[in-house]
């Protein structure tokens, strides 16, 4: 049973939804970049996770970053295994709205996906991007090693510098270890894409990470 509750407390493991064993269906190719969504990926390439507000407009800045091979939205770091759409939408499965990048080190570095990161959403707001309020909607970097976590606090700490010599507030993401990463449904990858013109709340830069 779905009901209604504080959607920007994070609900208890007895609370969450159940879910279920079997995972949503995955798209074969990126409709943009043309790679696979699912691996393996190509040797030496790395992936990264962020949660930065609505994935639907997070996703299309990392695609079009020369360097990301494949990028995904999906659903992290709550407790309903394989949840549905609606089902995070209710704020009882404690997941975030991802995005998932393969990436190339080569070419783009972990840090330049960390300046995307900070630059494309207000990391000061709490359990919320503007009007997107909830759980789902949190500021959260995840990692998937000792050198991601290195990166993403430095930069955390560099940011908030800039922040504080601008006049804002405190930031509030936090970085974490990397958890099971569900993919969404079929429409909900490369949404701007599918849909141009679609709701997109991302983009206003408050400082410059550079």
């Amino acid at each position: 049973m779905l009901f209604r509750r504080d959607k920007q407390i994070m609900p208890t493991p007895e609370e969450a939804l159940a879910g279920r064993p079997d995972a949503l269906p995955v798209q074969d190719r990126h409709l943009v970049l043309g790679t696979p969504l699912e691996g393996p990926y190509p040797e030496g390439f790395k992936t990264a996770m962020f949660g930065l507000g609505c994935f639907w407009g997070a996703e299309r800045f990392y695609w079009q970053l020369d360097g990301v091979y494949t990028t995904a939205v999906g659903y992290a770091g709550g407790y309903t295994p394989n949840p549905y759409y609606e089902e995070v939408c209710t704020g009882r499965t404690g997941h975030n709205e991802v995005v998932f990048v393969v990436f190339d080190p080569d070419v783009v570095s972990y840090e330049d996906l960390l300046a995307v990161f900070w630059e494309v959403h207000d990391p000061t707001q709490f359990m919320r991007q503007h009007n997107d309020i909830g759980t789902q909607y949190r500021s959260e970097i995840y990692v998937y090693d000792e050198a991601q976590r290195a990166a993403a606090l430095a930069s955390r700490d560099k940011y908030q510098g800039l922040l504080n010599d601008a006049g804002y507030g405190e930031i509030a993401t936090t970085v974490v270890d990397a958890p099971v990463f569900y993919f969404a449904e079929e429409y909900h990858q490369q949404y701007l894409h599918r849909n141009p013109g679609g709701y997109c709340n991302h983009g206003v830069c408050q400082v410059s990470y550079a």
